[in-house]
């Protein structure tokens, strides 16, 4: 039993880092405002299916790494992470219950709500300027949200990762 849990966790763990890496790949210069917020819809994934093994304070490590990966303001996407997880686990059992692109929709909300929340933190610490292109990414993690809930949780089931 004990070790079919820290099998899960690092399958679990695993998928972050895959995340992370996605994350971190360059992109064309006049693509980039297009770049989807893979860490944030691994996570999202993870606290619907899993709200007990993956939760807030997963989002903050989660979060942190990624600062420490842009080497950007520290606990900025933490915070955001961590808020963004909250909502969702607070909420888990509504959106588990909900169609997939009904799903999709509000991972698109949370996340345009993501990025308000990175921008609002920045802009404290910071002299910045809002750029309203970056907020096409939310269009890409509302299509590409059906396809990555269900490779993770064909992923799930195939390791039964609980």
């Amino acid at each position: 039993m004990a070790n079919s849990r820290a099998n899960g966790r690092i399958w679990i763990w695993l998928s972050f880092l895959i995340a992370l890496i996605l994350q971190a790949a360059p992109w064309p210069g006049e693509l980039e405002p297009f770049r989807p917020s893979w860490v944030v819809l691994v996570a999202f994934y993870w606290v619907l299916a899993l709200p007990h093994r993956v939760n807030v304070g997963t989002a903050l490590i989660l979060g942190l790494l990624w600062d420490l990966m842009l080497g950007s303001t520290l606990g900025v996407r933490g915070l955001m992470m961590s808020v963004l997880c909250y909502i969702v686990a607070l909420n888990f059992q509504v959106l588990r219950n909900l169609s997939l692109w009904q799903q999709a929709m509000l991972v698109a909300l949370l996340t345009l709500g993501g990025k308000l929340v990175e921008f609002w933190a920045e802009y404290l610490v910071s002299v910045i300027t809002f750029d309203p292109e970056r907020l096409w990414a939310v269009l890409l993690n509302f299509l590409l949200w059906p396809w990555l809930f269900l490779l993770l949780r064909r992923m799930r089931r195939k390791l039964s990762i609980r």
